[in-house]
């Protein structure tokens, strides 16, 4: 007989767990003890429950794998509310692992409680409380099966401290199953050979590639569908990498911050295939603007994501992967060589801004990091200008080089998230590319990434702004500047090297390339600070509520 603590091990390691993000408390007291004698499965210690959520996030965003997070109960367990969430909202498979109080004491306001399954069940996709010892294997091995499959997502299992403490068989099930789950949706053929029928009779034909083919593993599919009927090909910030940036069918990213050219593209295509997309608002703008002249063929796996937004004129049902693998084989192969003429024509017209100042600008490092880190770092953003300017001017030619915080847009995720990339691949160059207050939010797992010598190399673009809402009160409130200066007072290379991480300071631009590759050549954690022009913003940018071809270029255009 095992106690609940060391059915626990076995299962995390049954469902190839191989590290967990936590952080201790009196009720992780038996599972800690537990893994410290347990080889196969590293702890890695995080500074904050948040950095945990996210650390987690990262690992199973760049791995494919389940992420897994431990805390204890209480506030423990409620700081991992952000991490949730942002992974409910980008579908990132992780299982958290929170404990309680004792299941007598449940209900009862005992110190450091808190309902988790009742506070987490709007942002999970499923979660447990474990009351019983001869559940505990079985409901382990449904969490992390729920949680990897159909469309993938957060499982909480709440763990009160008496059952981690009960003794039981703790027989693992060899799988599992959920009444009225079904792990891979049935593809309606005839659906199928409706949306053939329509790409081949359209002249004017786009793909809109959301983040279900990074997380179906389909990029390549993608990719052969596009070349033989010479599809262009637009994404969503989740998408990016499922189409090689330097591919003449890549139109970029569309949307809020995208590409004019991409929102052009939708604008005038007759015939619209969303493919893992679930046409976010970022995306769509207003919604009777967006692209009218098309017939919208939309495939999800998730029903409940089909015409939640957008209208859509041929619905299908199933897995990007398998529904690409079908359609290649009934599309023709077409010369669309005067679309996508067009295409290119709109790129020379209007090409992404690349504004020049003394001072150093977002391009400029960009461009200059992709020179010295090639094509395979990971790349992890923080939110707001940070994200916007990574994901325009830092090319990407694979998925699951990319990670950020899309549905939710949470600020502080770069940092912990790229250090649970970096322990989930090693041997691969990762970068945290922050805003100077972005990277305030969780700049404690820096503690972390030198306890463990993580060789995440952080990025801060510092301007001394909270560049994007000052964005917002430049082009909209007269330069009414409220609470969106900071300052400037922070001594980041200070303060990194206080967390006993190297840091380098980069002023003027012919110190840059420097920078960056004796960045490159320290071992572990590097913090570099770089001081970038303090009024340059995120263009072309749609105004709330236009259309996306209707995008301002310069925050003098607004008329509103």
């Amino acid at each position: 007989m095992k106690n609940g603590a060391q059915i626990l091990v076995e299962c995390l390691k049954k469902e190839g767990v191989d590290v967990i993000f936590g952080y201790p408390g009196a009720r992780t007291l038996l599972l800690h003890d537990t893994l410290m004698d347990d080889p196969d499965i590293s702890h890695i210690l995080v500074r904050h429950e948040q950095g945990a959520a996210h650390a987690a996030d990262g690992y199973a965003r760049t791995t494919g794998k389940v992420g897994v997070c431990l805390t204890t109960s209480g506030p423990g367990a409620t700081n991992l509310v952000t991490g949730i969430a942002t992974a409910y909202m980008d579908s990132v498979p992780m299982v958290a692992l929170t404990c309680q109080v004792t299941t007598a004491d449940i209900g009862n306001d005992a110190f450091q409680e808190a309902d988790m399954t009742g506070i987490t069940r709007p942002i999970t996709k499923h979660n447990y409380v474990v009351t019983d010892i001869e559940d505990l294997a079985r409901i382990v091995r449904e969490a992390f099966y729920v949680a990897r499959t159909r469309r993938p997502g957060p499982v909480l299992i709440d763990l009160p401290s008496d059952v981690l403490a009960a003794r039981g068989a703790g027989e693992i099930p060899e799988s599992v199953s959920r009444r009225g789950y079904q792990e891979m949706p049935t593809l309606n053929l005839k659906q199928l050979k409706a949306a053939a029928d329509l790409i081949n009779k359209a002249k004017r034909p786009l793909i809109y590639a959301g983040g279900g083919i990074v997380l179906s593993n389909s990029q390549s599919r993608l990719r052969a569908l596009a070349d033989k009927a010479q599809l262009p090909v637009t994404h969503t910030l989740m998408g990016l990498g499922v189409m090689d940036a330097t591919s003449p069918l890549s139109v970029g990213m569309l949307g809020m911050y995208g590409a004019w050219y991409a929102n052009k593209a939708v604008h005038e295509c007759d015939c619209l295939i969303a493919i893992g997309a679930r046409f976010d608002d970022r995306v769509t703008g207003r919604i009777d603007g967006f692209a009218p002249n098309a017939r919208i063929i939309q495939i999800d796996i998730d029903p409940a994501s089909i015409r939640k937004t957008v209208q859509v004129h041929l619905p299908i049902v199933g897995d990007a992967g398998e529904a690409m693998e079908k359609l290649l084989e009934l599309v023709e192969a077409k010369d669309r060589s005067g679309w996508l003429e067009q295409i290119c024509a709109w790129k020379e017209e209007a090409p992404l801004p690349r504004p020049q100042s003394e001072q150093l600008m977002p391009h400029e490092i960009m461009e200059a990091l992709r020179a010295v880190a090639g094509d395979t770092p990971v790349v992890a953003s923080d939110v707001g200008l940070s994200q916007m300017w990574t994901a325009n001017f830092f090319q990407f030619h694979e998925p699951r080089h990319y990670i950020t915080s899309g549905g939710l847009g949470t600020m502080g995720y770069a940092l912990p998230a790229a250090m649970g990339a970096a322990v989930g691949n090693p041997g691969r160059l990762v970068f945290a590319i922050n805003g100077d207050g972005a990277f305030q939010m969780n700049v404690q797992e820096l503690a972390t990434c030198s306890q463990y010598n993580i060789p995440v190399k952080v990025i801060i673009l510092n301007n001394g702004k909270l560049g994007m809402v000052r964005q917002f009160q430049r082009v909209f409130l007269k330069k009414r500047y409220s609470a969106t200066d900071l300052g400037g007072h922070v001594d980041f290379c200070m303060v990194a090297r206080g967390f006993q991480v190297a840091a380098l300071k980069v002023t003027r631009k012919e110190e840059l390339v420097h920078a960056l590759n004796k960045a490159m050549e320290i071992e572990g954690p590097v913090v570099v600070d770089i001081d970038i022009d303090p009024d340059c913003y995120s263009f072309p940018m749609v105004p709330p509520g236009k259309k996306t071809v209707e995008a301002l270029f310069d925050p003098d255009e607004w008329q509103g």
